[in-house]
């Protein structure tokens, strides 16, 4: 890029500072009187420019930044590097001298040896920057920041290139036709106003959030039809999240160099040419004298602790961050909303557990120390026989989620699912009527740097092997060893996992063993309770290790295989990071539901893991109390440590570190330090903004523990609706104050979570009818009551449930040391199974019951999972997925367009007829003239002819 020989800089005789040639202002009529100078030196230009909001005109609105790193000469301070370009297209005036243009330096300096790769990135930025102007983008730059070694490039986008780029985005822009919305009228009217007020102090005070009655008519912009859109406030017309969106736009396709292939802003980002390209903020959020703007009024209103009791403003987050962000907020109000309910519904059934604690004949049969139940060894040898009335805080315990009322909820939470998938169906189609989505379609996205990278590295090949390269593209034989080894690692992550579950097994059992050696009968007493408490523990840290260690490995795995676009590789992240993320939380939750005590064994024949360790049994009440232990330890360990404080502490941490290198590279400089921040230097040092996916994942893992095992669980939706109304305020005070501002982007949908939702929505009907029939005793209880029980009551249940065993049967070794522990000799013990007595002839094998409780079993889940998924198909298809009167608003509005357009053309073909009239009229009123005044006047007749070919 060439540089205007009048801009060139001259040394300086103190401290090597570049001035600008005062004679080239002369020449363009910018000599101005000393006073004059004064005046305007006095004056604060940040104040003009709103502190960097503004180009240095204070008349430009700045609509992106771009960042970059540079070396200051060691002789001193360059000049203060504040150049434009104007509306011309004409290049900034450059203060970096060019090659073998060297500023010169004082005596006795020696000239610091060259940076190539410094000047290449330098050069690059120029050329990238000229395609820019060469584009229509006004740029500006600055360099004199209280960031040492940072330069800032501010852009801003003149009308003409907005109403172009708006045009070719076929972006949707209210009309001046404005039409009355369809409002309800009789009873619903009034029971509309009734809501209103009593939920208007839970509203927020913004003025998109009020109801609205009436819409203007919107249409996708174009410079041919301007008249059809109100254009009396250009300033305004387009908003600041649409203007950064276009500038984006146009730099992800603006070209750098002349290589086959594109190479936007992304590739310059990833390449270290700008360190940072991002949008700015409306303003300052907090303190004194602020002038009022979006960022300060989502402060106040939505990203705030003190507002939780309220509804969001989501129209406001989607003008102020668009549309893909606007959409996962409301997603997450509606998913918060509809846990209200469902926590109402699940305190309810706990309150019947505790309500009915005393009247549970089974807790009350365990309990009774009069029936004098001997339990057979927990271990060998250093387990001794215990009497079953010491389980009983567990059997009390465990009736307070494994009653009748579960089964009740477990179907309630299922149609629950339903329900909140087609409410929020529903709400997306309100949320594309309302923000002008209807009819969008994504279109396909620039590809990736990595992408093209890839590609240009094969386009040389084959032409180093004089091949033909022609519109070159990765084939699957390209990703193969991309793809094996994505296959490979998800495979040993998987692995990985049930390694570690397996580990914290074999500690459970150790410990147990060990434990149970303890002298004290306090230690022996709580051998259980000590075991599950820290074995959880474990497993809730490693869930919290493994998902940062996976989030990464899937980052990775995406990486290698080269996705194309930004939505393919988001989609295959999104994928990856699930599944590996769903294994490691619900792994042993799994193992607890449905395979802990169901190889165990029996006495004298009991299954061992490295013929040292005996299995784990379940406790006598079952295991759903461990279940239920484990999944609320986990749920909400894994709320408060990785959802809360992580996304507190470490945004925080990150933040004051930054804060203290700034500090340590910032000049010593007073006044320097003195002076306000610019608008983009503070936007700088925020956290940037790494997308909605782990935003996202946290609340469907959360969803998952909700749904899935909510049999063992009834509290999990209140935790998680005490979860959420944090995290809305959280993610929203992040994103306010935390984040640098994010590119809008338009969105329709929520995308692949709707699909994950509904496949879990689907897995939680089928896992929750194999826990009440596996895990809980709901269906022995039922087979007891009407095929055993004698009176038709429960008692003799827990007799029922136990088999007895002869203590001579023990294996050698095997016995307890201490077979007097009770106090008495034992001759049989009881153990929970479905076998035959020592008695039978065919003692100890499995008996007729245990059959006829596994085909009631498995009878429940084939009822249990038809049932309610026919009755959850029947919610989905009862309930329309577009409310009518938004059908009927969007027909509305098809049938006014229709109409304007009618209108404009039958005004054309009025004023053509009417053009058509007159010059009839004019041509006959030439031919009635005399031949004396046609020859005299024979100019206007010509004229009066040639008239209609002007027309």
């Amino acid at each position: 890029m060439k540089v205007n020989k009048k801009y060139s800089c001259l040394p300086a005789e103190e401290k090597g500072i570049h001035i600008i040639n005062i004679r080239a202002i002369e020449d363009i009529g910018y000599d101005q009187h000393e006073s004059t100078l004064l005046n305007s030196l006095s004056k604060n230009p940040d104040a003009d420019c709103k502190y960097g909001l503004y180009f240095r005109d204070g008349k430009r609105k700045v609509d992106y930044i771009l960042v970059y790193h540079y070396k200051k000469s060691s002789s001193g301070r360059t000049l203060t590097r504040r150049a434009q370009h104007n509306d011309a297209g004409t290049r900034s005036t450059k203060q970096d001298p060019l090659p073998g243009k060297g500023v010169q330096l004082e005596m006795g300096e020696s000239e610091p040896p060259a940076d190539c790769h410094e000047d290449d990135k330098r050069f690059r930025r120029e050329e990238y920057e000229g395609n820019l102007v060469e584009a229509g983008l006004e740029l500006e730059h600055d360099e004199d920041t209280k960031i040492h070694g940072v330069g800032f490039v501010k852009i801003h986008a003149p009308w003409n290139v907005l109403c172009r780029e708006a045009e070719f985005l076929k972006l949707k822009m209210p009309t001046k036709k404005m039409y009355q919305i369809n409002q309800t009228h009789g009873l619903l009217k009034k029971i509309n106003s009734v809501i209103q007020k009593i939920t208007e102090p839970i509203q927020p005070k913004v003025a998109e959030h009020k109801p609205q009655t009436v819409k203007r008519l919107s249409y996708p912009f174009s410079r041919e039809k301007q008249h059809l859109f109100d254009l009396s406030d250009r300033d305004s017309f387009f908003d600041s999240k649409t203007r950064s969106t276009i500038v984006y736009e146009i730099l992800k396709r603006t070209t750098c160099t002349k290589a086959k292939y594109s190479m936007g802003i992304t590739s310059l980002l990833a390449n270290g040419v700008y360190s940072a390209a991002y949008p700015l903020h409306d303003g300052d959020y907090e303190g004194e004298n602020v002038e009022p703007n979006d960022r300060k009024l989502l402060c106040e209103e939505w990203a705030s602790y003190g507002v939780f009791y309220k509804y969001q403003p989501i129209d406001l987050v989607r003008k102020y961050f668009g549309e893909k962000i606007g959409l996962y907020f409301a997603w997450l109000g509606v998913y918060t909303q509809m846990l209200i309910p469902a926590s109402i519904v699940g305190i309810i059934v706990f309150l019947y557990g505790c309500a009915t604690v005393d009247e549970n004949i089974p807790s009350m049969e365990m309990c009774d120390q009069r029936n004098n139940i001997t339990m057979c060894p927990l271990c060998d040898r250093t387990c001794s026989y215990w009497k079953m009335s010491s389980a009983c805080a567990t059997a009390r315990a465990s009736h307070l989620f494994d009653n009748p009322a579960t089964v009740f909820f477990s179907v309630f939470m299922a149609l629950w699912a339903a329900t909140f998938m087609e409410h929020w169906k529903r709400k997306q189609m309100r949320l594309n009527y309302r923000w002008d989505l209807t009819g969008f379609e994504e279109e396909e996205d620039h590809p990736r740097a990595e992408y093209e990278a890839k590609v240009l590295e094969k386009s040389l090949r084959k032409e180093h092997k004089h091949k033909e390269t022609d519109k070159e593209k990765l084939t699957w034989k390209d990703r193969f060893p991309a793809y094996l080894t994505n296959f490979v690692g998800i495979i040993f992550m998987v692995g990985l996992t049930f390694a570690i579950v397996f580990g914290v097994i074999i500690y459970r059992i150790s410990t147990a063993a060990a434990l149970a050696i303890s002298s004290t009968p306090s230690g022996r007493s709580s051998v259980r309770v000590t075991v599950t408490a820290t074995a959880v523990i474990i497993n809730l840290v490693v869930i919290i290790i493994l998902d940062e260690v996976y989030g990464c490995i899937a980052r990775w795995l995406t990486q290698i295989e080269v996705p194309k676009t930004d939505k393919n590789f988001e989609e295959r992240l999104i994928f990856k990071a699930f599944l590996l993320k769903f294994v490691n939380a619900y792994t042993p939750i799994f193992y607890v539901a449905f395979f802990k005590g169901r190889f165990v064994g029996r006495p004298g024949d009991y299954v061992y893991i490295f013929h040292s360790f005996r299995m784990e049994e379940c406790a006598p009440g079952g295991c759903l109390m461990e279940l239920c232990i484990q999944l609320s330890i986990i749920m909400l360990g894994k709320q408060l440590i990785q959802n809360n404080l992580f996304e507190i502490g470490i945004p925080k941490m990150k933040k004051f570190i930054r804060y203290m290198k700034l500090k340590r590279r910032r000049s010593l400089d007073h006044e320097e330090h003195m002076k306000k921040k610019q608008r983009y230097e503070v936007d700088y040092n925020l956290e940037p903004f790494a997308g909605l996916t782990p935003e996202y994942m946290e609340m469907i893992i959360q969803f998952g523990f909700v749904t899935l095992f909510v049999a063992s669980f009834p509290l999990a939706p209140l935790f998680a609706l005490l979860n959420n109304i944090i995290e809305i305020r959280l993610d929203a005070k992040k994103f306010v104050t935390e984040l640098r501002r994010p590119v809008a982007v338009r969105a329709k949908d929520i995308g692949i979570w709707y699909n994950i939702l509904r496949g879990i929505g689907k897995l939680a009907v089928i896992i929750n009818a194999f826990v009440i029939s596996f895990t809980s005793d709901f269906i022995p209880r039922l087979v007891y009551l009407y095929m055993y029980s004698e009176n038709g009551t429960m008692h003799g249940f827990v007799n029922h449930t136990l088999s007895s065993f002869n203590v001579s049967d023990f294996q050698a070794g095997t016995a307890p040391n201490d077979p007097m522990d009770l106090g008495y000799e034992v001759q049989i013990c009881r153990y929970k199974d479905y076998r035959e007595p020592p008695w039978s002839e065919n003692k100890y094998d499995i008996s007729k019951d245990f059959w006829a409780v596994l085909a009631a079993r498995l009878a429940f889940v084939i009822v249990f999972q038809n049932l309610v998924m026919f009755m959850s198909d029947f919610v989905d298809w009862i309930i329309p997925d577009i409310p009518k009167d938004i059908s009927q608003q969007i027909h509305k509005e098809k049938v006014l367009m229709v109409e304007v357009f009618m209108r404009e053309e039958q005004g054309k073909l009025q004023m053509l007829e009417t053009w058509k009239d007159k010059d009839k009229k004019k041509g006959e009123n030439c031919n009635n003239h005399s031949p004396r005044l046609s020859r005299s006047h024979s100019g206007s007749l010509s004229s009066c002819h040639s008239y209609p070919i002007d027309v």
